[in-house]
């Protein structure tokens, strides 16, 4: 009940309701309250019961909410399984009858929102069968009914349409492009037709165009039907073939239908399946129910510690001493009439468990025929075309060939096994009937002798006790074996710990000197490493001081050099510069004039003349503009006067002309006028 108002409070506290309840204001809720939160669940469904009830007599309400669920198909609960206690429940606002309508409402909302839909159309109109036999009235009833189906139709065509994912924006851009491609279509044609036109003999040309796009349409439908009758051709075919083989395997099978055979093929097959239901199948079925029973008993009980399995193996040991006692027992009371029931009782054993081989073979190859059988039909019914009939193609035909003969081959072999199983299953069930006749009579007279001695039960005790005996003997072999694996084992590994030993009784006397030599190394090597130690230390802290003292002369090293090699780059500039200074004092000295004009003197002194010349040349050209300065800036601005002198009078001309065209088109239309 509280996972039910909870859900009712989650519900009513989400959209569209948004009520904000909590579970202790919901259960406060007075009658009143509660049948209008009802009332507005139900308008939720179906608009037309919004309303407040308070408006509205109880009866009303009640009748109106009843119709509303019983179309919805609402059940009441058990308990108000009486209609008169529902629509009390209801008038009071009972909360054992509201609650669960609100339960069942909350939960389906979408569902029943659509079936409240549906009912304002479905919903037929009850009309008196007297009120029918006015003919407009019935005619207007089946007009009504008519409406009512159509309704139906476009309901469904819409729900599958909503449900087929097409979407209308889709379709309406499927609508736009289809369209623009029309439009475009349309120009081409025209301008094809625009072409055409111009072309001699055009509607001829036309008119064989169309009939070759006909001829081809022609010659494409008449290689379909080629082709189909090919396909039809080659199904024919391959049903024949298909007959034809079944045609022969029935010949086959008539030909060693004989009604002997016949006869006795199905008594093998009713025996078979008799053993199988009256032997086997309830054997195996026992077999599992009392599987599943010692596990439901195994999982019934509780978990076992230590000491129960302690007892369990305790009790195990104590069931199979009194089967040895059994056995001694039985040992001792030897008879040689039960020497030979043994002998019996061992075929008899020897012939179920063949028989139970067989059966199992059989159901075997039962399970794979009916898988190969289903795989057959799974096959069969892809493999239908589209007008019903199987589709084989050429590989496949050729593989299906393949497998069929192999599966022919292994089938005829299995068919020669089965036979000769059969055969022998027929031998064996006769020998076992056979040798239940002889163990009934023998059990008759055992019987017999047993009332007559006055031990009646004492074969049916001693086959119990051989039973019990077998298993017994079983379970000691597999201990003896075990048992004899287990002293195997510890006999080879004695052996094997007593060769290791000998093996290393020399290495460990010649590990025990070596251990003292070892011990007199270590005393010598601590010895030697003190010393080494105290040694490495001295010498640690000489070589640190030589590394410092190698550090400063490879720093005066570096600095002697790089000072080395920049006096012996500024004594080569310096050899350069007074050989330079040499050259220079001999060509001045000189008295060749050529030579003399080489040199450095001469060509600064000749560029100082230049460059003296045009500073000079310059300076007179400046003293020349700025004498004519003001002459020629007077001149510019007469020059940019007359600029603007003759601007004015080309828009003055421009102007008379104007003026000169508009007096004469006046005057030609005043002339014009004194003509008329």
């Amino acid at each position: 009940m509280s996972e039910q108002l909870k859900f009712i409070v989650q519900q009513l506290n989400m959209e569209p309701f948004r009520k904000n309840f909590n579970l202790i204001t919901f259960d406060s809720l007075e009658p009143m309250q509660l049948l209008q939160i009802l009332n507005d669940v139900l308008a939720e469904i179906d608009p037309k019961q919004a309303m407040d009830i308070r408006e509205e007599m109880p009866e009303q309400t009640v009748k109106r909410m009843s119709s509303l669920l019983g179309m919805l198909k609402y059940k009441p609960p058990g308990n108000f399984a009486d209609v008169s206690s529902f629509r009390q429940g209801l008038v009071t606002g009972s909360k054992p009858v509201v609650h669960p309508i609100l339960h069942w409402l909350l939960q389906k909302v979408p569902e029943l929102k659509k079936r409240a839909y549906l009912a304002r159309f479905l919903v037929k109109l009850e009309v008196p069968a007297e009120f029918l036999q006015d003919d407009i009235i019935n005619d207007t009833y089946h007009q009504y009914e008519e409406l009512v189906e159509g309704f139906k139709t476009y309901h469904k065509e819409c729900e599958n349409l909503r449900s087929s994912g097409f979407s209308t924006a889709e379709i309406r851009r499927d609508i736009s492009a289809m369209e623009e491609e029309k439009d475009q279509l349309l120009k081409r044609v025209e301008r094809l037709k625009r072409r055409v036109e111009s072309v001699s003999n055009h509607q001829r040309m036309l008119e064989q165009a169309r009939q070759l796009r006909v001829e081809k349409e022609r010659e494409e439908s008449l290689t379909h039907q080629k082709q189909e009758q090919k396909n039809q051709l080659f199904q024919a075919e391959q049903r024949l073939l298909r007959l034809q083989q079944q045609l022969k395997d029935l010949r086959q099978a008539a030909a060693d239908a004989h009604p002997e055979s016949l006869m006795k093929r199905l008594e093998e097959e009713i025996k078979i399946n008799s053993y199988m239901v009256t032997e086997k199948l309830p054997k195996e079925l026992e077999g599992l129910r009392r599987t599943v029973q010692y596990m439901q008993k195994v999982s019934s009980e509780p978990a076992m510690g230590q000491a129960d399995l302690q007892e369990m193996e305790g009790k195990i040991k104590e069931v199979d001493s009194q089967i040895n006692q059994l056995i001694e027992k039985k040992m001792m009371r030897n008879d040689p009439m039960d020497d030979k029931l043994t002998l019996y009782r061992q075929q008899a054993s020897i012939i179920i468990r063949k028989k139970e081989s067989k059966a199992e073979e059989l159901q075997e190859a039962r399970e794979e025929l009916a898988a190969a059988e289903r795989e057959l039909k799974q096959r069969s019914s892809q493999g239908q075309g589209s007008n019903g009939e199987e589709v084989i193609r050429g590989d496949e035909l050729k593989r299906l060939v393949a497998k069929l003969r192999s599966k022919g081959t292994t089938y005829k072999k299995r068919r020669q096994e089965l036979a000769e199983l059969r055969a022998e299953y027929g031998v064996l069930q006769r020998t076992e009937e056979l040798l239940r006749q002889k163990h009934d009579i023998v059990q008759q007279k055992l019987q017999t002798v047993e009332a007559q001695k006055g031990i009646s039960g004492y074969s049916d005790t001693q086959e119990e006790l051989e039973r019990v005996s077998a298993i017994k003997s079983d379970l000691d072999e597999k201990k003896g074996r075990t048992l004899d694996d287990m002293s195997e084992m510890v006999k080879k590994l004695n052996s094997m710990i007593v060769e290791k030993k000998s093996a290393l009784a020399p290495i460990i006397k010649e590990l025990r000197s070596l251990r003292q030599r070892r011990v007199e190394l270590n005393q010598e090597y601590e010895e030697k490493k003190a010393q080494y130690e105290s040694c490495a230390a001295g010498l640690e802290s000489n070589r640190s001081k030589l590394e410092q003292e190698v550090k400063a002369l490879r720093e005066e090293m570096a600095q002697n050099e790089n000072r080395y090699h920049y006096i012996n780059s500024m004594s080569e500039i310096i050899e350069m510069q007074i050989q330079r200074a040499a050259g220079e004092m001999k060509a001045y000295v000189s008295s060749d004039p050529q030579e003399k004009k080489k040199t450095i003197r001469e060509v600064y002194m000749k560029n100082i003349a230049e460059q003296e010349l045009l500073g000079k040349k310059l300076r007179e050209e400046q003293k020349v503009v700025r004498e004519n300065h003001s002459a020629n800036m007077e001149q510019m601005k007469m020059w940019r006067d007359l600029e603007q002198l003759m601007e004015c009078k080309r828009q003055c001309f421009i102007k008379a002309q104007n003026q000169v065209s508009i007096g004469q088109v006046i005057q030609e239309g005043g002339e014009d006028r004194l003509v008329l």
